[in-house]
């Protein structure tokens, strides 16, 4: 089994694991500090009543006159300065102290003329079983915070990787995904214990299964009460082909044809809603599709070919894109418009007061029209979801000079996935 270790890129990661080091370091210099005082004071406490014990018995041999014990001596070389200080003034001390290069434990007390009695007593395995303790205790202390960061990021790391799951999910949705769902291991067995992450992942997946179920409802209400119209729109204008000529006729058939139109493009929309919209690809060239396209409009827009491209798309659909644009240039803005050709980029601009600003941040919106504008918001809304069959790019914006600017970015490869045979 092979272990993947995670990417240290999520803020909360990182404070998790700085926090568990900082707490874990605090933790173990405190007992650290503990353990070495504790031991300490019992070493030096030992080698002090040792040395004392001697300089009783040193005591006692010189108020005999009997020979001094090896390491004692009166006013010896090396007796630290505060120790004599101590003893000429008639009071016992210990203290540590180098002495002919090793750490020696003094003892001292008064003798007669104001000299000082003194006892040396070897420190130096007192002072190595210290060192070798303060080393343990940061060895052990480093192996320890070790060990608990690694744990501690481990576990951090499995929440913050559900939590990036669950993100990336919820932006796959806020994206149109309405499929995407968490599926956290916790939520589907209810077996296991339930922590705030699941509860997280349960509530996006719900609200994801809501969402989906009310947008699919609108969509085939759409698409019924289009198709419901169809048959009662084809006599209508049937019917009105018969009425009389006359001023009255004209209006009827206008309103008719309007009518269809907008049944129309809710047939359209119910279709790309669906998601099914297969592809009939073809080899293009972009100058002479948008040509074509302008002329079928009727308008007088400009053609500017700056650098053709041949690009493998569905005719059909990118003549409806730039049609769409182009009618919708001539309908809200201002002469001149022109269709411009870079490559596999297509531009269409107009010369008026520009996009509404809600359209240019998120993108058409169905029935939604800006400043008493004529329309249902369905134009754009039909381009921009014949240009994501197409896989390409669709982005609107505005001109510095002034205008609305509509710019098509086609892919250079056709969408997998999406392609039919051509017979």
């Amino acid at each position: 089994m092979r272990l993947t270790l995670p990417r240290w890129s999520g803020t909360l990661a990182v404070k998790a694991a700085v926090f568990i080091t900082v707490m874990c370091c605090a933790l173990a210099a405190l007992l650290g500090v503990l353990v070495h005082v504790s031991v300490t004071n019992q070493t030096v406490g030992q080698a002090r009543d040792l040395a004392l014990a001697r300089l009783e018995d040193a005591t006692a041999a010189y108020e005999a006159g009997d020979p001094l014990m090896p390491g004692a001596g009166v006013d010896p070389a090396g007796l630290p300065a505060p120790l004599r200080s101590l003893a000429a003034a008639g009071d016992r001390g210990t203290m540590v102290d180098e002495h002919r290069g090793r750490p020696t434990m003094w003892a001292a007390g008064p003798a007669n003329g104001g000299r000082a009695l003194a006892v040396a007593v070897d420190y130096s395995q007192q002072a190595r079983t210290i060192e070798g303790l303060d080393r343990a205790i940061g060895w052990s202390s480093a192996l320890a915070i070790g060990a608990t960061v690694l744990v501690g990021a481990f576990a951090v790391t499995r929440v913050t990787r559900r939590l990036h799951t669950t993100a990336r999910v919820a932006r796959r949705i806020s994206a149109g995904d309405l499929d995407a769902r968490v599926n956290d291991p916790r939520t589907r067995d209810r077996t296991r214990p339930q922590d705030e992450v699941a509860a997280v992942a349960a509530a996006l997946d719900s609200m994801a299964g809501s969402l989906q179920g009310k947008l699919l409802a609108e969509q085939r209400f759409t698409a019924d009460v289009a198709h419901e119209l169809r048959t009662p729109l084809t006599g209508l204008h049937a019917a009105a082909e018969l009425l009389p000529p006359g001023r009255p006729t004209e209006l009827v058939r206008d309103r008719v044809a309007a009518l269809r139109t907008l049944t129309e493009d809710l047939l359209e929309i119910s279709r790309l809603d669906t998601g099914r919209e297969r592809l009939d690809l073809d080899t293009e060239e972009l100058g002479a599709l948008a040509e074509r396209v302008v002329r079928a409009s009727g308008t007088d827009t400009a053609v500017r070919v700056v650098r053709d491209a041949r690009v493998e798309t569905d005719r059909r659909r990118l003549e409806r894109v730039l049609g769409n644009l182009v009618a919708n240039a001539h309908k809200h803005g201002r002469r001149p418009v022109v269709v411009t050709v870079d490559g596999p980029v297509v531009t269409v601009r107009d010369h008026g007061a520009g996009y509404p600003q809600y359209l240019v941040e998120h993108g058409p919106q169905r029935f939604r029209t800006e400043g008493g504008a004529k329309g249902h918001g369905l134009g754009l809304t039909i381009a921009l979801g014949q240009a994501e069959v197409l896989g390409a790019h669709l982005e609107f914006g505005n001109a510095q000079g002034g205008g609305a600017v509509a710019r098509l970015t086609l892919p250079q490869t056709p969408p997998d996935g999406r392609t039919t045979d051509r017979e």
